[in-house]
């Protein structure tokens, strides 16, 4: 199973950085857990300096964007 993090305050672009990331886990067909990062010291302790940020099992592979579900599905 993939733990799914997306790191931001729950802003708009935040969202639908979520809304990608399940859709590009579902479109693949995998387990997933999708889990919300919001502690500002927790999101610079993973390493991200803007959000959104995206992180796939404790990994950071995005920040400061939304990426597209396309996108999202070749890092998971």
């Amino acid at each position: 199973m993939k733990t799914i993090q997306i790191l931001g305050t729950g802003c708009p672009k935040c969202r639908k950085l979520a809304e990608n990331a399940e859709a590009a886990a579902i479109e693949l067909g995998i387990e997933y857990e999708l889990v919300k990062v919001t502690d500002l010291n927790e999101i610079v302790r993973m390493g991200a300096m803007m959000t959104p940020g995206l992180a796939v099992d404790g990994e950071l592979k995005s920040s400061g964007k939304v990426l597209s579900p396309d996108k999202i599905q070749a890092l998971l």
